[in-house]
């Protein structure tokens, strides 16, 4: 039966015969190599140890409180989009087929898009799923005036409906979405906007639903324990073919040295971002340490309202202070690129002419002279000290750190629970009001591009705008071949290393370490993983 656990209340006494007998049954547990806590051991199940310091929230969109991780082993665990981004293959960037819609089309401006629906499909729970279930779930996301409308749900998880006009049934199969404007990636966009039963929802409410969930995924809930482990088992009847493994357990380790230790002990046998210096030693004792491009960016993103901020020169010049090379030869040991430029090597839109940036502390001296500040000036950054494709964060600003510093610019940094930040983040605030803001991104889903960038945007952070990169996005948006769309990115990607809203840093390579038991996963250029093709044993 699926339950929440929630951790026992603290008591006022211990006796001291069942403390021994717990350290004596500690004790051989270790011996013996396994885990009371962590459930190792057992035959075909996965547990990873996740960088998030919780579990993510687990209804359908609220999981990205915790980061594109949440929706990584929750999101894409528990649930289906209408599209998905294909994750069998490693060597080329994703793209978008189809999930719980078998094929789409628009009409000829691009204004609305026709959703044909996979039948033979059902939740977890036996309902059925079907163009009632989509437009239940479409207005608990978007409709203000209907009785299904969740506001929480909207605020977080509808970034990527914001520009959804209206939508309707056509059959019972079928439906029909209009957008305000054009909108040619509208699909790509629709991957992390997931369906939950409209039978729970309505039977626990809500916010109850978190507690309850139930989707079409490849797994099912089973139980959660808040701030220590998610249970989910396999669907048998899963659409897309049953996963080969028959669990999966997530476990929160927010500090790296805690995972790698997890994983050596063998409660784990799956983990996200490894310590880098521990990297080469796994890999000698037998783990699988696994690396590829994929469309991520680790910057800070400059307060633009601020001075000196407000200056192009002093954030060029902080683009030209910092040693990237250094930092991914020295502290992340390979395991990211340096980003010269605002587009990852692994998005359509990467051109190696936009790789404008370098290590020249003399250029960055010269030109914060020339902004008027030559003496430099101090700054405070708000980061976070853990959480998803955040790397090693405090290492990491404290090498940026000494390097700002060697050109007169001494930064504060602020350490921030990552959680917390993104509570910020997501209504378009730097926390304490920083200068600067290092947190993780991605450009996988193109609307993003639009997020981070557009005046308009309400997670527009650093509140950077420019009328030529406005006009961008809007062509963008009119554009349906991808190929074209990606040189307007490119585009953008060209204005952006000339204003410099961002000290872009490095491109992460998704680094995770998997124990040799772990069998038939592909490391694909992507933030998100398919965990239905692996097996453990």
């Amino acid at each position: 039966m699926s339950r929440i656990r929630k951790p026992d209340r603290p008591l006022r006494r211990r006796p001291v015969l069942i403390t021994a007998l717990a350290a004596v049954l500690a004790s051989l547990l270790a011996a013996c190599g396994g885990s009371a806590t962590a459930g190792g051991g057992a035959d075909n199940t996965l547990i990873i140890g996740m960088t998030a310091s919780d579990i993510p929230v687990l209804d359908t969109g609220l999981a990205q409180g915790q980061g594109y991780e949440g929706l990584r082993f929750v999101g894409n665990q528990l649930y289906d989009g209408l599209t998905k981004f294909d994750l069998t293959q490693g060597t080329e960037i994703p793209k978008i087929v189809p999930a719980l819609a078998e094929s789409w089309e628009p009409n000829p401006d691009l204004t609305s898009w026709t959703f044909h629906l996979r039948p033979n499909v059902t939740f977890h729970d036996g309902t059925p799923w079907n163009a009632d279930a989509a437009i239940f779930n479409l207005e608990r996301y978007t409709d203000k005036n209907s009785p299904n409308f969740y506001q929480e749900l909207n605020a977080q998880g509808g970034l990527s409906v914001a520009g959804i006009k209206t939508f309707s049934k056509v059959d019972d199969l079928t439906i029909q979405i209009d957008t305000n404007g054009p909108w040619s990636y509208l699909p790509t966009d629709l991957a992390t906007v997931y369906f939950g039963s409209p039978t729970a929802i309505k039977a626990v409410g809500n916010q109850a639903f978190a507690e309850h969930p139930v989707g079409t995924g490849p797994f099912k809930f089973e139980s959660l324990e808040r701030g220590q482990r998610l249970v989910m088992t396999k669907n048998e009847n899963y659409w897309n073919g049953a996963p080969k493994v028959d669990k999966v357990i997530l476990r929160p380790i927010p500090d790296p040295t805690a995972r790698v230790a997890a994983l050596r002990s063998g409660e784990v046998n799956w983990i996200e971002v490894p310590p880098p210096d521990d990297v080469p030693s796994l890999q000698g004792q037998g783990y699988q340490v696994l690396i590829n491009s994929y469309d991520h960016i680790w910057p800070w993103v400059f307060n633009m309202t601020k001075a000196p901020f407000d200056n192009p020169k002093v954030r060029e010049a902080l683009n030209w202070a910092i040693n990237r090379q250094s930092l991914v030869d020295n502290i992340l040991k390979g395991t990211a690129e340096p980003a010269n430029g605002f587009a990852p090597r692994a998005n359509a839109a990467y051109r190696p002419a936009n790789d404008v940036y370098g290590y020249d502390p003399a250029k960055a001296k010269q030109l914060l002279a020339e902004a008027g500040y030559p003496n430099g000036f101090t700054m405070t950054l708000s980061y976070p000290t853990s959480g998803s494709g955040n790397m090693v964060p405090t290492p990491m600003n404290t090498a940026l750190q000494a390097d700002l510093a060697a050109v007169g610019v001494a930064v504060e940094l602020k350490p921030i629970e990552w959680a917390a930040m993104l509570n910020d983040f997501f209504v378009g605030n730097i926390p304490d009001n920083a200068d600067a803001l290092n947190i993780s991104l991605s450009y996988q889903q193109e609307g993003f591009w639009r997020s981070w960038f557009g005046t308009q945007s309400a997670i527009n952070a650093g509140k950077y705008s420019n009328p030529q990169v406005d006009a961008l996005l809007e062509q963008a948006r009119t554009v349906l071949d991808g190929s074209a769309r990606s040189d307007i990115y490119a585009q953008i990607a060209a204005i952006l290393g000339k204003d410099s809203p961002w000290l872009v840093v490095v491109d992460d390579k998704n680094p995770r370490v998997l124990a040799a038991n772990v069998h038939g996963f592909v490391q694909p250029q992507s933030w998100f993983a398919d965990l239905t093709t692996l097996s453990v044993g």
